[in-house]
């Protein structure tokens, strides 16, 4: 893996999670993903990888083609993947994008989720009986939350069951709308889901991958590192992903990935495309690939150039270079 992907695997350290992208020789991602190991001491070592379950299978099929001699085997697990957060902020559990469980969802022991740190640092993973637990990014004033991989079956854990079985969304929520709820702070995080609508169609550094850990310049070589490695050298980023928002809680947010962004002054053709979606809180919010030399003169438009409004919502880094003085 560590000679696939643009992220330096090898040295990914125990404890920690990285994002990481696969490309195409040509440069374009066809995934996104977040790596971590399994506990120290594991035997066999393994090594996981949390993507978009639309592309997870035949992501596993074309990684196979590359294993050739190595004493490695690439599969698919059966493990569940559940967005946690406190209860101040949310109506309970979330689940996690369309890796979701549904409503019957148990939660983690409860002296496991006492034992996670209160202000843990983006990207941590403790590793308990329960199975993973990987402290996701946030958007400033935003609390803590979590991945919660659940232990795979087989293991010595497995099984191990809740100390309080309950239910995400108990509140009252659908899997639907807590879906929805978490991907949007994925979005707030300004961080980007490849999914299969969204496959062969941007370089990491359009996806701002490079200014949040997912690339390692200095690890050698993988698909595609020719064209990441001279767009970062050369300074020829043009397009970045930035933030946006609909005033109205669009319908079909969850399908807007792939589509088309337009700048009502330009209407002839598209100035970029919807990286993700989603509706939460009356409004829609988005990432989607702008021309970075007419950031701000552009008015942006959702599939048409008479279409929704999109204002520009701030990321939680720059995406800008910062101008010279």
């Amino acid at each position: 893996m560590h000679g696939q992907l643009t992220q330096d695997v090898a040295g990914l350290p125990a404890g920690r999670a990285a994002l990481a992208g696969y490309c195409t020789p040509k440069g374009r991602l066809l995934a996104t993903m977040v790596l971590w190991h399994a506990q120290a001491g594991s035997e066999p070592p393994k090594l996981y990888a949390m993507v978009k379950a639309d592309i997870a299978q035949a992501l596993v099929k074309r990684l196979s083609m590359y294993v050739l001699r190595a004493k490695a085997k690439l599969r698919l697990t059966a493990t569940p993947v559940t967005g946690l957060l406190p209860r101040g902020e949310a109506q309970g559990p979330l689940p996690a994008s369309e890796a979701a469980t549904g409503l019957d969802t148990p939660l983690p022991p409860a002296a496991e989720l006492a034992a996670l740190p209160a202000d843990p640092q983006p990207w941590a993973v403790v590793s308990g009986a329960a199975g993973f637990f990987i402290a996701a990014p946030t958007a400033p004033n935003h609390g803590p939350r979590w991945w919660w991989i659940a232990t795979e079956p087989g293991d010595a854990a497995a099984g191990l069951p809740p100390e309080e079985p309950g239910q995400a969304g108990a509140d009252g929520a659908s899997a639907g709308t807590l879906a929805e709820a978490w991907r949007a702070q994925d979005i707030a995080a300004g961080l980007p889901w490849i999914s299969a609508a969204t496959q062969d169609m941007f370089i990491p550094q359009t996806l701002n991958l490079d200014l949040i850990g997912g690339v390692n310049f200095t690890k050698g070589c993988y698909p595609g590192q020719e064209i990441v490695a001279r767009s970062h050298y050369r300074g020829t980023v043009k397009r970045r992903m930035a933030g946006g928002r609909v005033a109205t809680a669009l319908a079909q947010a969850a399908q807007l990935a792939g589509r088309d962004t337009y700048d009502a002054q330009r209407p002839d053709s598209p100035c970029g495309r919807v990286i993700d979606a989603a509706a939460n809180a009356g409004a829609t919010v988005l990432l989607m690939e702008v021309q970075l030399a007419s950031l701000d003169d552009t008015a942006y438009r959702l599939e048409a150039a008479d279409g929704p409004a999109i204002a520009l919502q701030a990321l939680p880094y720059e995406i800008a270079p910062a101008e010279q003085g």
